[in-house]
């Protein structure tokens, strides 16, 4: 019974990878491999301009918010000086008296409006692209003279309409869309220094 009930486990988790790998193939279509690489050129032109990069998602996708700010900050792939990213979910103090005072809604786009500046980039992460908060922090890098990028899946829900750059992952479930991000937020990162590594950016100190 013992060997049976391993036998259908791991069926089930090779069905699920095979899922996975679907979803992440999904992105090679020509469209999704094209607004990776529209999404690193907004990055890094905003970057060579004196600009930032500010991150903002909920549960699993403010993890990748973090992520994706600490590779900016620290080192991805090349040895070169920190570049500019801020994850908005960072600190928890500002997160809660925002939540606190004026609404979970409003955590994000308070953020945007006190720390963004024409010319910077938001990054709004939901697996959904409903989400009232990311799509309210969007909204105000819109209105502060943002560039905007969203990540999302499924049919890209009303983020996919909002931003200047939409990478959506071909799935409708949340774990392999999540783990699309992931690879995404790599390709990105890997473009963005790169393309960077000859300015006073990435030089390393």
């Amino acid at each position: 019974m013992l060997i049976q009930s391993h036998s259908v486990a791991e069926q089930h988790v090779a069905s699920r990878i095979r899922d996975s790998l679907a979803a992440q193939e999904g992105l090679l279509d020509p469209d999704r491999l094209a607004g990776v690489v529209a999404a690193a050129a907004l990055i890094t032109r905003a970057m060579r301009e004196g600009g930032k990069v500010l991150l903002f998602g909920n549960g699993g996708s403010a993890a990748d918010a973090e992520h994706i700010a600490a590779e900016f900050l620290g080192r991805y792939l090349m040895e070169r000086r920190p570049l500019p990213a801020v994850a908005l979910t960072d600190t928890g103090a500002t997160v809660t008296a925002i939540g606190n005072d004026y609404g979970f809604e409003d955590i994000f786009s308070r953020q945007v409006l006190g720390l963004g500046k024409p010319g910077d980039v938001a990054v709004g992460i939901s697996t959904s692209g409903t989400s009232a908060n990311v799509l309210a922090g969007v909204a105000a890098a819109r209105s502060a003279g943002m560039h905007t990028i969203g990540l999302t899946g499924g049919d890209g829900g009303r983020l996919r309409d909002m931003v200047d750059v939409c990478l959506i992952v071909p799935s409708d479930h949340t774990p392999h869309i999540q783990e699309g991000h992931t690879l995404v937020a790599h390709l990105m990162c890997e473009l963005v220094e790169r393309d960077l590594a000859t300015s006073r950016f990435a030089r390393a100190s």
